[in-house]
């Protein structure tokens, strides 16, 4: 029988997917949307589907450089067939007169009543007729209309993540301004006195700010609203000033430090005094002292308003893992996007760990040429340097060595930086 002098039994680590599921279905997606210029919507987030206007292409075209026929033309015997019209992209053709060929050029609308076109490798020009080597079947090197896309289609669900080739798409349509859901904005700071700017003198036990550059970075890729409160000290007044001031206008108030258990681990204390802490320590490694939960905002006429609160490990190692795994899809789901967890790849491993965790690792490899996967040498949570050599990391599961051959389940950072 317990007493009040003894703790209350710490509530065993959630897994890595337990972890994710939470934040994700604390991800409601914001409302707020904006329209664009579709030249300026790359890796934005679509709020509406996009439906086509128009068949594309909007007739018949040429899929080659060569000659439109009619294949019954050819079917009498002759070959050698004078050329009645000659036809650029971007121009209109008259109709294809019969015993005649029309020279084409590659998306070039085709002349009403040919059914086929023959590309030129298999003709020989002869003065104003042309002759034909081949005997196309009808249809041949011909793009039907709509073969792309279909008017009353939707091209781009809402939720999509503008990629270039997507841009490209809706461009394809005639799309020149996009409704995509506003830019999250998210504050950062970080905590530690021993955090020091490149450019300033270290002092003592001092190190450079290496979180800062990183994580700023890869919110910059996801399209954020970055507001960089810089590094706060070590002291829980200063600390709760930085939330209560970051909470009044960002979606999520993103940390780096101050959330494990030491007596200068300000962070955790800070927001549980501030708002609630639903979510800390994950059974993973690197990155366990994650913590996730909600800030009150303190603004007039909002008295049940929240900021989402993230606070990441401040190992660098920690810090950008848990970033991109639990963070980057927290993110692109607050913002709409349906599709959030990177696809992994099954590949061989060319090492041997003999060690197992009991934690869910994350390790950082990278691929050889012979398409396994090496290991980084040095797995320490403090070596950044492992990040920049490897491109991705194996998701290891708890109490697993591995041994040389065996296949492992691959993220790869091109999955986890996009």
């Amino acid at each position: 029988m317990s007493t009040p002098s003894q703790s209350a039994p710490r509530p065993p680590l959630l897994s890595t997917a337990e972890a994710l599921a939470a934040l994700l279905s604390a991800a409601v997606p914001i409302a707020e949307t904006e329209t664009v210029a579709t030249l300026d919507a790359l890796g934005r987030v679509l709020a509406t589907d996009i439906v086509s206007e128009l068949d594309v292409p909007p007739v018949d075209t040429s899929a080659m450089d060569g000659y439109a026929v009619r294949v019954g033309d050819l079917l009498h015997g002759e070959r050698r067939l004078p050329v009645s019209q000659r036809v650029p992209a971007g121009h209109s053709p008259q109709p294809l007169a019969f015993g005649t060929a029309a020279r084409i050029f590659t998306g070039a609308p085709v002349p009403p009543g040919a059914d086929a076109v023959v590309m030129q490798e298999q003709t020989e020009a002869d003065g104003e007729a042309v002759a034909i080597l081949h005997t196309p079947k009808a249809g041949e090197w011909i793009t039907p209309q709509g073969a792309d896309i279909r008017r009353g289609g939707v091209i781009l669900p809402a939720g999509t993540r503008l990629s270039p080739q997507a841009l490209g798409l809706a461009a394809s349509i005639g799309a020149a301004r996009l409704a995509v859901t506003r830019r999250l904005k998210v504050a950062v700071f970080f905590t530690g006195d021993e955090l020091t700017m490149p450019g300033e003198p270290l002092q003592p036990g001092g190190i450079y700010n290496s979180n800062r550059f990183v994580l700023t970075g890869l919110l910059s890729r996801l399209n954020c609203e970055v507001t960089d409160f810089g590094i706060v000290p070590d002291r829980l007044d200063a600390t709760c000033a930085a939330l209560t001031a970051a909470a009044r206008d960002h979606d999520l108030i993103l940390t780096s430090g101050g959330v494990s258990v030491g007596e200068e681990d300000h962070v955790k204390p800070a927001v549980e005094s501030l708002g609630r802490i639903a979510l800390w320590q994950i059974a993973m490694k690197p990155g366990k002292p994650l913590a996730f939960g909600a800030v009150r905002r303190d603004r007039a006429g909002e008295p049940a308003a929240e900021a989402h609160f993230i606070g990441l490990p401040g190992n660098p190692v920690s810090s950008f893992v848990t970033f991109l795994l639990f963070v980057r899809p927290f993110l692109l789901r607050l913002a709409g996007v349906r599709e959030v967890e990177p696809r992994a790849v099954s590949l061989r491993a060319d090492f041997t760990q003999a060690k197992s965790d009991r934690r869910n690792e994350f390790l950082r490899a990278r691929v050889n040429h012979a398409g396994g996967l090496d290991l980084f040498a040095n797995q320490s949570s403090a070596v950044l340097t492992s990040t920049v050599w490897g491109d991705g990391l194996i998701d290891n599961p708890p109490n697993h060595a591995i041994s040389a051959g065996e296949t492992v389940r691959f993220l790869p950072f091109s999955e986890l930086l996009g």
